[in-house]
């Protein structure tokens, strides 16, 4: 069990959580911005109507998570080259980004992309795991 632990320790969680965080503050600016865009325009407020309806509501979200999940692996090839990815580092890559995600619901104010469902986890996993496919073994 100490074994275990000792390699729970060693994971690069410093730098897991900094690249969860930079990927939900994207997100939060981008629902940001889209907020805007809706206010501001009519065209785009139709757009977004017609993108959110019944026939894509539930492929948007998942998208997105998807999304999350790839360019958060993206982001850790690009920016932490020294350790090593593997199987237990992309959990732990998930783990991060849904922590992001329940940080990002506690905030007041309504967010419409992305919020921390069973989409997003599935979505999540689906983007570490395609994206980090070479890292598997």
């Amino acid at each position: 069990m100490s074994n275990f632990l000792q390699r729970l320790k060693l994971l690069p969680w410093r730098e897991m959580l900094q690249i969860s965080a930079l990927v939900n503050c994207i997100v939060v600016g981008l629902e940001l911005f889209l907020v805007w865009g809706l206010i501001q325009s009519e065209v785009f407020r139709k757009i977004f109507t017609l993108l959110g309806g019944p026939s894509l509501g539930i492929l948007i979200p998942f998208a997105i998570a998807v999304g999350i999940g790839a360019l958060a692996v993206y982001f850790l090839e690009y920016w932490h080259q020294q350790f090593l990815l593997n199987r237990v580092s992309l959990w732990v890559l998930i783990l991060c980004l849904l922590l992001g995600l329940l940080l990002k619901s506690l905030l007041p104010l309504r967010f419409f992309l992305i919020s921390l469902s069973e989409t997003a986890l599935i979505g999540v996993t689906v983007g570490v795991f395609w994206k980090g496919r070479p890292y598997w073994r």
